[in-house]
């Protein structure tokens, strides 16, 4: 059977935010089930270090007010992840919920889809 397509983000939070940026992540999983997403995982920064060359922290340039945010999303194929975002966002807005005001900076997040090589 074919490997999964996997979706991964850095993401910087102000720290302050935790709970709201829980409640936004936890607000979108629904609308991400729906269609097609078979996992989603949020973690928040317990133990990342600065690096000396790059890290997590200076890979988004991570403010002294914020926390890193390592996410992925597990779709089943890279086809049903490319047709999912315009159906989550039309659901999202039909249901009067706001994805264009997420609890961080956007500009700063980092993002992008992988084809496994290996899962064990």
């Amino acid at each position: 059977p074919p490997m999964s397509y996997i979706e991964g983000f850095v993401i910087p939070v102000p720290t302050a935010k935790k709970d709201e940026y829980r409640a936004f992540a936890e607000m979108t999983v629904p609308y991400f089930r729906k269609h097609g997403a078979e996992r989603i995982v949020e973690t928040w920064a317990e133990d990342v270090p600065d690096g000396e060359v790059t890290s997590f922290p200076m890979a988004v340039q991570l403010q002294p007010e914020e926390s890193v945010v390592f996410s992925w999303i597990i779709w089943p194929d890279k086809a049903t992840r490319d047709g999912a975002y315009e159906k989550i966002m039309a659901d999202m807005e039909a249901d009067g919920q706001s994805h264009n005001s997420p609890p961080f900076d956007g500009k700063r997040m980092i993002f992008g889809g992988f084809e496994p090589l290996v899962e064990g």
